[in-house]
């Protein structure tokens, strides 16, 4: 078997008039039959999606999506130019601008098409220059623009010539797809191969696709046995193309048109989503309009917010980005809204005014950069991951804490506020060295208490799953009690006061402790305390001796009881200043 990477490749989708001749004109341009069901050659009309290529003069291959033109398949219409980057509108010379020419036209305006070239077919029957005219006119008050036209004949071949010259035209400016982008490919068809299993097909409009990548399917993993485009097997297919993946892990009965197929990590799934809506919207909004997406199509409850700001309740999740255009299609009307999606995490609406807000909010917000530090602004803190996958760059200034992201100047102010809430802590608690890392965190409102230790500065600092302040001073009356053991040892560093003592000097466990914490004592045993520095004195001691030294000989050379020589020799060895021998004596390291 030939494999080989898949071709250069554009798509393009058909649109116009169940009449007007869009499958034949798909025919004559590629050779090939688009029209799938015994059911449409009999009945004579495209009722599902038919898909059909060829390779134009330059070399360049084009790939033709060839939708249903009857107004019952308009469902199915737009799963077929959703994804696609670019339309070829068919509109017969001998019956011009239509009904169903318009809502066609409509659908492409709201979706935001902005390349397209006109097709004025029959043209063996009539003079085809009034409705090329006219259509023209029509649609320079769309998104589409001034579109170039033909007139052509797929009886006769009459300006087919023309078309495949204005076809490279078109496709030579179709903007270039991100190859390195995620893939999120929206499937149109789903069926069995004998001898290999389930088969998806759809327009992979960003990204690229190999065998042995593992997608997301609705929230399982599958993995792609392998790739065909156009027909043949290929080592990678990288968008723009029609593709078709053999999939291992999934089966064709749990599958269906408007499913995606996604890079992990790469999008988040959402049932809500705050839009705004191409223009201003005129008259009623649909309460419950059917959305369309790829080849996804959803119902809705909408809740207009204020002005072209709107939020929809999706019937089922959908993998959405900022970004994505979304078609509203009013089930009970020809009316059909396209709308920009803003936001697919949006925040709750609980006090009064907020919808107007947030409407506020959705229209200042802007896009890329701009939108991307505005939204991060009202989050504060979000999951970097989380946040690239609602379709957002990381903004200038931002800052990035393990998998933390913090907006602007964030940082900053939560550092500054750290030392209050350890006064106050210290304020409530003057024995304790500083507040638990929980504490901190609940103080601060941060998502995650992994998110302290970064914003914890000078003279702050992390210790024992504490905020300490080196600086901070003992209670009074505690700290001159320290202090007089502290004096005492330093005349006599090995000569640990007994318990007796420290407890008539009101040092109990709680105020030992705290001098413990503070650095100015050091725990060697139970009730066994001594000043920092000890180590040393203790090493300088040993090291007169004769080694290996015996406890005892340790003990006189310190001057101190066992009860003090016993726990501070242990102290020592488990430091590893000292190492015990077989026989139970010590030598230093």
């Amino acid at each position: 078997m030939d494999v080989t990477a898949g071709p250069r490749m554009d798509v393009l989708a058909t649109a116009g008039h169940v009449d007007h001749g869009k499958s034949a004109l798909v025919r004559a341009l590629t050779g090939m039959e688009p029209d799938r069901w015994a059911e449409e050659r009999r009945r004579g009309l495209t009722i599902d999606l038919g898909f059909a290529w060829t390779e134009l003069p330059s070399g360049r291959t084009v790939a033709v999506v060839d939708v249903p033109g009857h107004e019952r398949f308009v469902g199915n219409m737009l799963a077929g130019v959703g994804p696609v980057p670019a339309v070829l509108l068919v509109v017969a010379a001998d019956d011009g601008w239509s009904a169903q020419t318009a809502e066609h036209v409509a659908v492409l305006d709201a979706l935001g098409v902005r390349h397209a070239l006109l097709a004025v077919t029959k043209a063996d029957l009539v003079d085809p220059a009034p409705v090329l005219a006219d259509v023209r006119e029509r649609l320079r008050a769309t998104s589409l623009g001034d579109v170039p036209g033909v007139a052509v004949s797929a009886v006769t071949g009459q300006g087919l010539p023309e078309l495949t010259g204005a076809l490279e035209q078109l496709l030579a400016g179709l903007p270039a797809p991100d190859a390195a982008a995620p893939v999120r490919l929206w499937i149109d068809r789903a069926f069995t191969i004998k001898g290999a299993g389930t088969v998806v097909t759809g327009t992979l409009a960003g990204g690229r696709v190999l065998p042995g990548d593992r997608l997301l399917l609705g929230g399982r993993e599958v993995t792609v046995r392998g790739v065909q485009s156009l027909g043949r097997p290929v080592e990678r297919a990288t968008a723009t193309a029609r593709v078709a993946l053999n999939l291992r892990g999934v089966a064709v009965d749990e599958l269906s048109r408007g499913d995606a197929l996604l890079t992990p990590g790469a999008f988040r799934a959402t049932a809500e989503v705050d839009v705004t809506l191409r223009g201003v919207p005129e008259g009623r909004l649909p309460e419950e309009p059917v959305v369309h997406v790829g080849s996804a199509t959803v119902g809705a409850r909408l809740r207009q917010l204020d002005g072209a700001a709107v939020r929809l309740r999706l019937a089922a999740p959908l993998p959405l980005r900022v970004g994505d255009r979304l078609l509203l299609r009013d089930p009970g009307a020809r009316r059909v809204l396209g709308a920009d999606v803003r936001d697919v995490a949006p925040p709750e609406l609980r006090r009064r005014g907020a919808a107007r807000q947030r409407a506020a909010e959705l229209t200042a917000q802007g896009e890329g950069a701009a939108g991307a530090a505005a939204d991060l602004a009202r989050r504060r803190i979000v999951r970097a991951a989380e946040f690239a996958a609602m379709g957002w760059p990381v903004p200038a200034g931002a800052a990035v804490h393990g998998p933390w992201l913090l907006a602007a100047g964030l940082a900053d102010e939560l550092a500054g506020r750290i030392p209050d809430v350890v006064v106050r802590y210290r304020r409530l608690r003057p024995l304790e060295a500083g507040p638990p890392v929980e504490v901190v965190r609940r103080a601060l409102e941060l998502p995650d208490a992994e998110l302290v230790a970064p914003l914890v500065r000078p003279p702050l600092e992390l210790r024992d799953g504490r905020v300490v302040d080196g600086d901070a001073a003992l209670p009074p009356a505690v700290a001159a009690a320290v202090e007089r053991i502290r004096e005492r040892l330093a005349a006599d560093p090995f000569a640990a006061p007994e318990a007796p003592d420290l407890a008539g000097a009101g040092l109990g466990p709680r105020e030992l402790a705290a001098a413990v914490r503070s650095g100015r004592l050091v725990r060697i045993a139970e009730a066994v305390y001594l000043a920092p520095g000890v180590e040393g004195a203790a090493r300088e001691r040993l090291a007169a001796l004769p080694q290996p030294f015996t406890l005892s000989q340790a003990r006189q050379a310190w001057g101190t009881s066992r009860r003090v020589a016993v726990p501070l020799m242990e102290w020592l060895d488990a430091r590893g200043v000292t190492a015990k021998l077989p026989d139970a004596s010590r030598r230093l390291r």
